[in-house]
C-alpha cells in the first residue's frame, strides 16, 4: 500500500469565516486520502509556533499557500506567521529552484498581483468564484494525488517510418484528429471516417465513442470498444442535470439508437461515466450528402453519476 501524500496548509487567520473555509478543506483532503498538517489540529495551547512551521514546511511533500489579500501582503512584508513560513519556503525554493512542492491557492483576493513576490513564476489554483468550487477540488486532489487532469496521451509511432505506402502514412496521421482530451465539448463528426469510431477524454477517463448510420435524425452506438463498459439511453432528460443518477439506467443492450436532441450515458471500465446530447444526424444512405453526427458531451471526473 502507498503512503499517502503530506500536506502543510500555510494560510493567514484573517478572520473566524476563513479559518472554517480551511478547516472544511483540510477535512475534505483528509477523507480523500491527503495527511494534512493544520495548526487548528496540530498546535495545542503553550505549543512552538517556529517548530511546528519548521518541521511541517520541511518534512512534507507539498505545501498549499491560501493566498488571500491579507496572506500575499503578510507574505510581502515579512509580518507574524505567515513571514517566517515564507522565509521557510524561500529557503526551499533557493536550493531547488524547479520545485513544485508549492501550490498557490487563492481565496478572497481582488488585488492585481495574486500571490506573493517569492512565489510570482508559480502556477496556482483559483478558489475565488464558489460555483467552481467542486471543479477546482477535483483539480486539486488530482494534483496532490499524482493524476493529472489532463493525462498524457500514449505515444505513437512515427508515421513516417515502417511504410513507403503513402495511403498508410497519412492514415496515420489523419486518425489523430479524431481524437478529443477535453471532458466536456462540442464535436461534429463524418462517422463514415475512421470506421465510425471517435474518442473523447483522456487516461482513466477515456471513451472510445462507436457510431454506425440509422437514418437520418437518429444513429446506432455500441459498447463494442473495449474501454466501454455499457450505453444506455436516457429517456426523457432534456439537459444535462435531468440525469441525476446514471448508474440506474439500463445498459443491458450492446447498442443503443438515439435520436436528434436525445440523451446517452456510458460508464466504462474505470468506472466513469459520460453523457453525450446528439445534435443534427445525417446519413447519406438515407438521402443526405454527408454522414455526419454533432453531438455535445460531458464526462464526470470524480465517478459519480449524477450530471
Amino acid at each position: 500500500m502507498s503512503l499517502a501524500p503530506k500536506c502543510f496548509i500555510s494560510y493567514s487567520h484573517d478572520n473566524d469565516l476563513h479559518k472554517e473555509w480551511v478547516l472544511n478543506l483540510a477535512t475534505r483532503l483528509m477523507k480523500n486520502g491527503v495527511d494534512i498538517i493544520l495548526d487548528q489540529w496540530d498546535v495545542r495551547l503553550g505549543g512552538d509556533l517556529p517548530f511546528f512551521m519548521e518541521r511541517g514546511l520541511t518534512e512534507v511533500d507539498r505545501v498549499i499557500c491560501v493566498c488571500t489579500e491579507t496572506y500575499v501582503s503578510k507574505a510581502n512584508t515579512g509580518s507574524g506567521g505567515v513571514g517566517y513560513e515564507k522565509m521557510i519556503l524561500t529557503s526551499e525554493l533557493m536550493s531547488n529552484i524547479n520545485s513544485e512542492k508549492i501550490i498557490p491557492l487563492i481565496k478572497n483576493n481582488d488585488a492585481s498581483k495574486v500571490t506573493p513576490v517569492f512565489l510570482q513564476s508559480k502556477n496556482y489554483i483559483d478558489f475565488r468564484n464558489k460555483d467552481d468550487y467542486e471543479k477546482k477540488y477535483i483539480e486539486l486532489i488530482k494534483e496532490i494525488h499524482g493524476e493529472s487532469t489532463k493525462a498524457r496521451p500514449a505515444l505513437g509511432s512515427n508515421p513516417f517510418e515502417n511504410s513507403e505506402s503513402p495511403i498508410a502514412r497519412m492514415t496515420s496521421i489523419s486518425v489523430s484528429q479524431y481524437l478529443n482530451p477535453n471532458f466536456s465539448d462540442k464535436v461534429d463528426f463524418d462517422y463514415e471516417n475512421n470506421d465510425g469510431r471517435y474518442i473523447i477524454g483522456a487516461g482513466s477517463m477515456q471513451f472510445e465513442l462507436y457510431f454506425s448510420s440509422a437514418s437520418n435524425g437518429a444513429i446506432h452506438i455500441y459498447n463494442a470498444p473495449s474501454n466501454i463498459e455499457g450505453v444506455a439511453l436516457a429517456y426523457g432528460a432534456s439537459s444535462f442535470s435531468d440525469i441525476t443518477d446514471a448508474s440506474v439506467l439500463d445498459y443491458t443492450s450492446s447498442s443503443r439508437t438515439p435520436k436528434t436532441g436525445e440523451f446517452i450515458t456510458l460508464v466504462n471500465r474505470s468506472g466513469f461515466f459520460a453523457v453525450i446530447k446528439l445534435g443534427d444526424i445525417k446519413a447519406r444512405n438515407h438521402g443526405a450528402e454527408r454522414s455526419s453526427v454533432s453531438f455535445e458531451y460531458k464526462i464526470n471526473q470524480n465517478k459519480k453519476s449524477a450530471f
